[in-house]
């Protein structure tokens, strides 16, 4: 008796199956947690006016916040009589958490309110509650390259009279408050910025680069290494992940909590200089109390005089700010996170050595060698410890338009010698040549939105190339050197191009679906009212799209199941629906994977076999073992194993979704994450 294609596969499957060992790991390769929440940033909307006249910003997913019960929504004017935006400059005093676990973003605002500059551009002054108040304000985020604007109301959840959420020392100050507001829509909501790294809201406050680095291995000079960061003007930020969540060791540090480093000093004692770091706690209160703390360092600043303690503003107070030694910040903490600001951001008088950027749009493309950047490196650095001469610098990374593409790719830097400025190497050279440094060497290559590389090599010539580890994958980048001020560098972008490997690019053919602009129609056609998407409405939009199209009769593969996970799935507000842009995201992915599926139906009856699908998840920039591909096979196949256009399209909107999902926890790109119970059923759950 002959058995179908489907039990000839389980039989095969089942087989390998029972040889495949599964294992656990339960190493803890995410500290801080993660928002576990894709970004989506808000276009301004008119909004609502409410009846006195007041700005009323109907697009805040109110929804989204962990408390949502005795919560009453009131504007600074509700909560004092005398209200204002900002009392005696935005300092990091003006910092205080509130019941939302977002000390990550609270840490980075306490570090960015040390420059008034960069403050300036997040926070615009001219705001307030007097003249021309109606009851909006605005602020700045840096999002993949550009700066954009966030507009919201000024009502803020509050609890018995009380702000629940961010406030100031001051009851009368409101900027830091709704400074978290603006944030909190730009990712999603308030809940959203429950658990995240301190480098990211660093990132969208300044456009910097940031390092992780690990306490124990920073360098034995210690204090010569903070000074350098500091006086290029980096934003510094701690944490110890060794222990519960904010629980804290013997000395009061709080496990899995950030904190700000905000200054160095070397102080005189009467036992001679010492080195301290201050340190701010975003909660302004619980703070360090082992030697030199405000609660137990009576005996070492008693050894310090009234007027050093003036000079370097120690102030002994439960603020949340403390100071310690360098052996003491070393052994207590464990994860220190640096975000790198150029002399383009950064203009304050009091930094003495900000960092020279010099950045570089690319693309890769289907098919084609990577690009390739020439550099310069003319001045060694100004350091006499350095024998060896070399120049430092930072070379970042940074995919662009990720949200609007859905995925991260496996990324990597080469640096290869070259012969002159103007040198070029074909693919003959780059497989004889051995890279003066390659992060693909050490590493791998890395799904990561930014990948960042610290070196030092000889004054000379190199050549740069970022690569994506798929060579079929197309994508534009943002690669930015960082040198120290006084080098100078030269860097440009060969326009020749290796005629050795002429391998045409895969088609796009993206003619199976409607335009990005058709599609705009019938979404006003087919949702409700024109403003939102829900999965009825996507379900009757793309049988129509599909019916009138070369894929017409597989419209009646598309099932309603699969229309709610395409909504899910791309829906950042948890609502169940999608709005114009994230419906035109969506969109942007459908029709993309529709050219990959008419690329790989070769025999173009609507339908992929069992081995054309790995290819086409690979065109995809999605990879997976046989043991994966056997799962897909049982999961998603039609009973003659193959998969249908709209199963094709449901296969890879989960795929680019988990794999989102895993790349946004893996924030330090080991391959490795760590989430709690209620992440893991949201992820699971709704999807």
């Amino acid at each position: 008796m002959s058995r179908s294609p489907r039990q000839e596969f389980l039989t095969q499957s089942s087989m390998s199956i029972t040889k495949k060992q599964s294992s656990t790991d339960s190493s803890d390769s995410n500290p801080w947690d993660s928002l576990g929440s894709p970004t989506f940033l808000w276009s301004p909307s008119s909004g609502i006016p409410l009846q006195d006249g007041l700005y009323m910003d109907s697009r805040f997913p109110v929804q989204n916040m962990p408390i949502q019960t005795d919560v009453v929504w009131k504007r600074p004017k509700e909560i004092c009589p005398f209200p204002q935006f900002i009392v005696d400059g935005a300092t990091r005093m003006d910092v205080c958490q509130g019941v939302l676990s977002d000390c990550w973003f609270l840490s980075a605002v306490a570090s960015l309110s040390l420059y008034p500059s960069l403050m300036d551009r997040v926070v615009p002054s001219g705001q307030g509650f007097q003249k021309g108040y109606n009851g909006c304000f605005y602020f700045q985020f840096w999002q993949y390259g550009e700066w954009n604007r966030v507009r919201v109301d000024d009502r803020l959840p509050t609890r018995n009279g009380q702000l629940i959420y961010l406030h100031s020392s001051n009851r009368e100050e409101f900027w830091s408050a709704l400074l978290e507001k603006a944030y909190a829509k730009m990712k999603g909501g308030y809940n959203a910025l429950n658990m995240g790294f301190p480098h990211e809201a660093m990132v969208d406050m300044t456009g910097g680069i940031t390092e992780v680095f690990m306490c124990a291995s920073l360098p034995r000079a210690l204090g010569t290494f903070l000074r350098s960061l500091l006086e290029k003007g980096a934003l510094i930020n701690c944490a110890n992940s060794q222990g519960p969540l904010e629980k804290s060791n013997e000395f009061g540090i709080l496990f899995r909590h950030a904190y700000s480093v905000t200054g160095l000093e070397t102080i005189k004692s009467t036992i001679g200089p010492v080195e301290l770091v201050r340190i701010r706690n975003p909660w302004g209160k619980a703070e360090w109390e082992g030697a030199w703390s405000d609660k137990r360092g009576r005996i070492e600043w008693n050894m310090v005089s009234a007027e050093e303690q003036k000079r370097v503003q120690r102030i002994q107070n439960e603020d949340g700010e403390f100071w310690m030694s360098l052996a003491d910040f070393r052994q207590n903490f464990e994860i220190m996170e640096v975000c790198h600001l150029s002399e383009e951001t950064l203009s304050e008088g009091g930094v003495k050595k900000p960092w020279k950027c010099t950045p570089h749009h690319g693309q890769w493309t289907p098919r084609q060698e990577p690009p390739q950047f020439n550099l310069t490196l003319l001045e060694e650095d100004d350091d006499p410890s350095d024998p060896e001469l070399t120049c430092s610098f930072l070379l970042a990374l940074m995919q662009k338009h990720t949200r609007q593409r859905g995925t991260l790719f496996p990324v990597g830097l080469h640096i290869y010698k070259a012969r002159s400025e103007r040198d070029f190497l074909s693919s003959r050279d780059v497989s004889q040549l051995s890279p003066v440094l390659s992060t693909v060497r050490d590493h791998g290559y890395v799904p990561r939105r930014e990948l960042v590389v610290r070196g030092r090599l000889a004054p000379g010539h190199y050549i740069i190339i970022p690569c994506a580890e798929e060579t079929n994958q197309a994508g534009e980048f943002l690669l930015r050197v960082l040198t120290e001020k006084g080098n100078a560098i030269k860097a440009a972008v060969r326009p020749g191009i290796d005629k050795t490997s002429p391998t045409p690019p895969l088609s796009p053919r993206l003619a199976g679906l409607p335009s990005i602009d058709e599609s705009k129609v019938l979404f006003v056609k087919h949702c409700v009212q024109g403003s939102f998407c829900r999965p009825l409405d996507l379900h009757n939009l793309l049988t129509e799209a599909i019916a009138k199209g070369v894929f017409a009769g597989s419209e009646k593969k598309l099932s309603l199941e699969q229309c709610k996970s395409f909504v899910v799935l791309m829906d950042s507000q948890g609502m169940g629906r999608l709005d114009l842009a994230e419906f035109q995201a969506l969109w942007e992915k459908l029709r993309k994977w529709t050219g990959i599926f008419m690329t790989f139906d070769k025999n173009k009856n609507q339908s992929l076999d069992y081995q054309e699908i790995s290819p086409a998840l690979s065109a995809a920039g999605i990879q997976v073992d046989e043991f994966i591909l056997q799962l897909i096979g049982l999961r998603y196949t039609e009973p003659d194993m193959t998969v249908s256009f709209p199963g094709f399209l449901f296969l890879l909107m989960k795929l680019d979704c988990m794999m989102r999902k895993f790349q946004s926890f893996d924030m330090t790109g080991m391959g490795m994450i760590s989430v709690n119970c209620r992440q893991f059923l949201h992820m699971t759950m709704y999807n």
